[in-house]
């Protein structure tokens, strides 16, 4: 089954919803995912060295310190209980996401499984490890990882290449409603909105299989 999935790296529920949608279809007896990525940036104007993460979120949303801490807390334990360790301690900042969803878009040229192997490396490498997903440098030791292939990784992080196509995609996202992520497309026509639990993932599943599709 064809999976759109649009997200951000230093989005922790993209993490678990990827990874709940997986567990998901290993419930189900012969369904193979086959799994698209496609760019979201939840902070598109972030600037090169990132921001302290409790001031971004006290910037963006407000509210008490203690609410981050709660939520901090829930998004580590659906990470454990999915298999995906989110290191709270290790990780102070957030950082811009461009040039990651630059590789991403290169990955997704080559090979579908080197796309998801590279979203997972950066998955990793941001929210267990505390990397700064930003930095040329620690881009290219992630997508070594991934098995990316060294030189077009290079010329690509080193130019402005796929630039556009990643602002194009966005923006084609954003026009069809997305607005937040993850936003999970099941068969090019059943959204899975948010890092949903894995019965739900499974129940949407199962439901896009019994369903004809449309024509539309």
């Amino acid at each position: 089954m064809r999976i759109d999935f649009i997200s951000d790296v230093v989005c922790p529920w993209c993490a678990i919803g990827l990874h709940a949608l997986e567990a998901a279809a290993r419930r189900i007896d012969g369904l193979t995912l086959e799994l698209h990525f496609h760019p979201f940036e939840l902070n598109p104007g972030m600037g090169a060295d990132g921001q302290d993460i409790d001031e971004h979120l006290q910037e963006k949303y407000g509210g008490p310190a203690e609410q981050f801490a709660a939520s901090r807390e829930a998004i580590r334990r659906r990470g454990e209980e999915l298999g995906f360790a989110f290191n709270m301690d290790a990780r102070s900042r957030i950082y811009n996401s461009f040039d990651a969803h630059r590789l991403l878009h290169l990955a997704g040229t080559l090979d579908a499984g080197l796309q998801r192997r590279l979203k997972g490396e950066l998955f990793k490498a941001y929210f267990t490890e505390g990397r700064n997903i930003s930095d040329p440098a620690e881009l290219l030791a992630v997508a070594a990882v991934a098995g990316m292939p060294p030189v077009e990784t290079r010329a690509v992080l080193e130019s402005n290449r796929y630039a556009e196509h990643v602002r194009a995609a966005e923006q084609e996202w954003q026009r069809l409603g997305i607005s937040s992520v993850p936003a999970v497309i099941l068969d090019q026509r059943l959204l899975v909105p948010g890092g949903q639990p894995v019965d739900v993932f499974e129940q949407a599943l199962r439901q896009a299989m019994q369903t004809p599709a449309s024509g539309a």
